[in-house]
């Protein structure tokens, strides 16, 4: 018995909700720097790191979309597109912020229960992903490996108490490449079915460096995809503090940018070519942007090369692209239209639950509008067999 036996979608592309089990013995070990969880009266439950104010967090806004069913009228959704965000003063929205963990939905929380939201949702399973960021980019590398595995322990639990319906992802400490595999080999022996690293390599390294061979070989040996997700980074690029005057929205249309560094490194200086077996998978970066962004990608490398015999020729990316990537979209029509220029089998389809990007609890209406003009096998590879393949589910 597979998830292939289950007509239903399977999202590429959803998220845990770390609770307090994630932080246990941090705090002990590593003082003020170690996240932890604190209670506010009034207020709301928090991911705190005290010597860090600016990455507090109330748990509340990493979960908004498992608001949408306490509305008496549900929020207004446009034609093959995902709900309304709503407002976080909305009397619904408030109560998550002021009743947290208490007031949310349990599956929110419990792997077991998690599958009633995917019944509400129509959807058969999910890939997620971490949903506190700042795990990817703590300055005390030490707190950082111990955060990451102490994660993968929880998730590793809450796929079995989910009976399969959730497939988390593995983080890894890439600023530590030697700690990475180590961490690598022992999530493999959990039974992970792939692993998120943060969308761009530490800071003064790149992932085309040797140092991370090692990681990528025994990535490749073992068949376990490499996730990027949008947002997970290991630093902020000195580029991107530099463009935070611009217009927040300007940032946020612009969002596939930050990881287009990461893949020239791995397209053009060698990674791919090293390992030609290893999938990649670019999660909530959308794709519609994709088949441009590689032409230009094409000939920027021949005028590299045309200055410059002594580097690399130039390769078709789009044929590397079609042979090792893949790309998560949510409402993504855009990358419908194109999807036969980049493959149809390097789409995937995910939810974003439960974050407000998220189509829940309305997915099934969202992918029958967005695929009303396509083949049910096109909807069959986006929305299930791709993934299912690429996770061997």
């Amino acid at each position: 018995m597979t998830l292939l036996d289950d007509p239903r979608p399977i999202s590429a592309d959803s998220h845990a909700l770390e609770n307090a089990d994630v932080f246990e013995g941090l705090p002990e070990q590593f003082g003020d720097e170690a996240p932890r969880i604190v209670s506010k009266e009034g207020e709301g439950d928090f991911i705190v790191v005290p010597s860090m104010p600016n990455r507090s967090r109330n748990v509340a806004y990493m979960c908004l979309a498992g608001t949408r069913l306490d509305y008496e009228t549900p929020l207004p959704r446009e034609h093959a597109t995902k709900p309304s965000a709503g407002s976080l003063f909305d009397p619904e929205v408030q109560a998550y912020v002021k009743g947290g963990y208490a007031a949310m939905r349990p599956g929110l929380t419990d792997g077991a229960r998690r599958p009633d939201d995917q019944d509400i949702d129509g959807v058969s399973a999910e890939i997620l992903y971490p949903g506190w960021f700042p795990m990817f980019s703590l300055p005390n590398l030490d707190l950082m490996v111990a955060l990451q595995r102490n994660y993968n322990d929880w998730m590793h639990a809450q796929s079995v108490a989910s009976k399969g319906r959730l497939v988390g992802l593995a983080p890894l400490p890439v600023q530590r490449p030697e700690v990475a595999v180590t961490e690598l080999e022992r999530v493999i022996d959990l039974g992970f079915k792939g692993i998120v690293l943060p969308s761009n390599a530490p800071r003064g390294r790149r992932y085309s460096d040797p140092e991370y061979d090692p990681m990528w070989a025994r990535a490749e040996e073992a068949g376990l995809p490499v996730a990027f997700h949008v947002a997970c980074m290991s630093h902020v690029p000195d580029w991107m503090k530099a463009m935070s005057d611009r217009d927040p929205i300007v940032t946020y249309a612009g969002s596939s940018i930050l990881i287009h560094d990461t893949l020239v490194e791995l397209m053009v200086r060698g990674v791919c070519a090293k390992y030609p077996n290893l999938k990649f998978v670019l999660a909530e970066f959308n794709a519609g942007w994709v088949a441009h962004w590689l032409d230009k990608v094409q000939q920027g490398w021949g005028r590299e090369f045309a200055k410059d015999p002594s580097s690399t020729a130039p390769v078709d990316v789009l044929d590397i692209w079609k042979r090792q990537f893949f790309a998560t979209i949510e409402d993504d029509t855009a990358a419908l239209q194109t999807r036969d220029l980049i493959g149809e089998e390097t789409l995937l389809w995910g939810s974003d639950y439960p974050h407000t990007d998220s189509t829940w609890p309305c997915s099934t209406q969202v992918l029958d509008e967005m695929f009303e003009s396509f083949s049910p096998e096109t909807r069959n590879k986006i929305t299930r067999t791709n993934v299912a393949n690429l996770y061997s589910l």
